[in-house]
């Protein structure tokens, strides 16, 4: 099953539109979590005491795992995540906190060491920028987690930027950045 986490909130989004021509291209079925149609909320106090004491228990049971079972049951990972403010938007970091549940998504080997848990070993991050991009604080972050603490051999980044930059045309480039996947 590939699992296409959608953080795109606009209608006609151009990272959206390269993300739905690369899951085409994959030509297998998916599930799409649009995050901004989601009820996700930060961890709060509460709910953190909540989800540590189930963790303690090994009780995986909650609803409140079921974005992190669905996440590691996953054989393909598809992130669409438009580049803002030189990040992703909040939505996915809050769904990111939702996911990364210790015994689900990782456990910690005896010396201490993340190992993951995740059954996906792609990973493909798709994000779209005005000018420049600038990977250090979105993809670099997301591939340092699938690699290094979820156990996703490879995340792939494909983007397109330069979109809003006077003398580029921007449907050229979502155009150009299709026919190269």
């Amino acid at each position: 099953m590939i699992l296409y986490v959608n953080s795109c909130v606009r209608d006609d989004s151009r990272t959206n539109r390269i993300a739905l021509a690369l899951l085409k291209k994959l030509g297998k079925e998916y599930e799409e979590v649009k995050l901004d149609k989601e009820d996700l909320k930060p961890l709060s106090k509460e709910t953190l005491k909540l989800r540590t004491e189930l963790i303690s228990k090994g009780d995986y049971s909650s609803p409140m795992f079921g974005y992190a079972k669905q996440f590691a049951d996953a054989d393909i990972i598809v992130i669409a995540a438009p580049f803002w403010d030189l990040s992703f938007p909040a939505i996915l970091k809050t769904y990111i906190e939702n996911i990364y549940v210790t015994g689900i998504v990782s456990k910690y080997s005896p010396d201490g060491k993340p190992v993951g848990l995740c059954k996906a070993k792609k990973l493909y991050y798709v994000t779209t920028a005005g000018g420049p991009y600038v990977p250090d604080y979105s993809f670099g972050y997301i591939k340092d987690l699938a690699v290094n603490y979820l156990g996703i051999e490879e995340a792939v980044l494909i983007k397109a930027q330069m979109l809003d930059v006077d003398g580029f045309s921007a449907d050229a480039i979502v155009d150009e950045v299709i026919s190269s996947l």
